[in-house]
């Protein structure tokens, strides 16, 4: 059984940071491209980052500069490091992996993934 698993998540004032993890079980990221995803309630799932099996980063615009996405596969884990947070980053995160589609940046920030974890709370105060 596939499990994903994030860690990492919590309470920061504006201007600090958080990192996430995103350890994988029954499953190894091996070449799969890793995405993160945002969620606030009443909303869609927002594209955070995604790195796909090239090694190639996407970001989404509200994050360019203060997000960095990064896979570790010795320890089958990725990664999302977040600095300079602000308030609007508040959102439940979650982590993705094996992209269903084909395409570029823009595809891979759309929340076309196979396996889901249960998300992580962030909650940046101002």
């Amino acid at each position: 059984q596939v499990q994903l698993v994030e860690s990492g998540g919590g309470s920061v004032q504006a201007g600090g940071s958080l990192t996430l993890s995103c350890a994988a079980s029954g499953y190894t990221y091996g070449r799969d491209s890793v995405a993160w995803f945002r969620q606030t309630p009443g909303k869609e799932h927002e594209g955070v980052a995604s790195l796909d099996p090239h090694g190639m980063t996407c970001y989404a615009d509200f994050v360019k500069g203060r997000f960095t996405i990064s896979k570790n596969n010795d320890k089958n884990t990725h990664i999302l490091e977040m600095n300079s947070l602000q308030p609007e980053d508040t959102a439940m995160y979650y982590c993705a992996s094996y992209f269903l589609n084909k395409g570029g940046c823009a595809e891979r920030l759309v929340p076309r993934y196979k396996y889901w974890g249960q998300g992580t709370q962030v909650t940046v105060s101002s």
